[in-house]
């Protein structure tokens, strides 16, 4: 019961009930992503949208599906790869809150006493 109560009102759970319905009577799967999100569009074209597989977090779209979703391109990566530089790093999602986010030299979240030695605490005198 919970579980369907979660579902009807939450988003960031994955889909509610509410999108869960309008996808299967007005969607149309385009694709998937490797990170498992699907893509879905109306069947006149004119509106699109993501299915998070886990946790709804917008980073999580690639920029080629993010450029789909936002009708900067007509076709979708599936149909047409964007084309990527060789300099170009792969997409990652924002890792702040998470153990993979970024701790600069001195910051009080790195694990290791040898790495904050230049660190000193300001206290007032």
């Amino acid at each position: 019961m919970f579980s369907f109560l979660n579902r009807l009102v939450t988003w960031w759970n994955g889909q509610t009930i509410g999108t869960q319905l309008m996808t299967w009577r007005k969607g149309t799967k385009v694709g998937e992503d490797d990170a498992g999100n699907t893509y879905y569009q109306a069947e006149d074209g004119k509106r699109r949208w993501v299915i998070f597989n886990g946790e709804a977090e917008a980073s999580r779209v690639s920029p080629d599906w993010h450029g789909w979703l936002h009708h900067t391109w007509d076709e979708p990566p599936t149909d047409r790869p964007v084309m990527h530089k060789p300099w170009e790093k792969p997409h990652l999602p924002n890792l702040t809150g998470t153990a993979q986010a970024y701790a600069p030299a001195g910051s009080i979240r790195r694990t290791a006493p040898e790495e904050r030695r230049d660190y000193e605490a300001w206290t007032p005198e």
